[in-house]
């Protein structure tokens, strides 16, 4: 299944050597195990990659990472924490963090939750696990996506400059914990989730703290509107 999925050129180069490890077997064997089940994996398989794909490497500005995709079909696409254009309500995380951007910037995205444009500006919306059985949270987690996701914070880690590495939550901290803080901007908050917004994710404004980093560092901004 994996084998038919085309990667950007960039991570491709990046990311070769993993798609030849035992986990990835391990890993390919698992998803066409619950594709013969009839078991519905989400996002769409042409949209497993569909992060790095969107965020060549040496484009990478931000790093945002999230768990795993949203269990609701229609709503993952591929980017951590965004959902399709036609999604309504918007997931609560997601209204939080629309929260905190227009405490921050005041803008306003409660429109949409689909979050494309950050993706076309350096910002790579990361999930640990790739996919999901639908209707069914965390369910591939500890089949192997973790492996690979970890590499992808390694190489941004080792071979970018002056990243910011956005980690909502305790899992995407773990995830973060040998990025080099000399070289990267590490901003730490809780997770985004209406359990645990309240301990200080609103009010962390890790929106204009990424663009200050960035002018201090000569890069363009990003543009949060959607």
């Amino acid at each position: 299944m994996l084998q038919n999925i085309t990667l950007e050129p960039s991570w491709l180069e990046a990311l070769s050597e993993e798609f030849e490890k035992s986990y990835m077997y391990e890993l390919k064997a698992f998803l066409d195990g619950q594709t013969s089940e009839q078991k519905q994996i989400l996002p769409a398989t042409t949209h497993w990659f569909h992060a790095l794909n969107s965020t060549p490497l040496d484009q990478v500005k931000v790093v945002i990472l999230g768990q795993d995709p949203y269990p609701t079909a229609g709503h993952a696409h591929g980017l951590a924490f965004s959902v399709m254009p036609e999604v309504k309500p918007l997931p609560k995380s997601l209204q939080n963090i629309n929260r905190e951007l227009y405490e921050d910037l005041g803008i306003d995205n409660s429109h949409t939750g689909y979050l494309q444009p950050w993706a076309q500006q350096g910002v790579l919306l990361l999930n640990a696990v790739l996919t999901v059985e639908a209707g069914k949270s965390n369910a591939h987690q500890g089949k192997g996506w973790e492996t690979f996701t970890q590499k992808v914070v390694d190489v941004i880690n080792a071979h970018r400059d002056n990243v910011v590495f956005i980690l909502w939550g305790n899992y995407a901290q773990k995830k973060g914990a040998a990025i080099d803080t000399k070289r990267h901007l590490v901003i730490k908050t809780p997770h985004p989730s209406p359990l645990s917004a309240y301990r200080s994710f609103f009010g962390s404004r890790p929106f204009s703290r990424t663009n200050s980093y960035l002018k201090l560092h000569d890069m363009t901004e990003i543009d949060w509107r959607v």
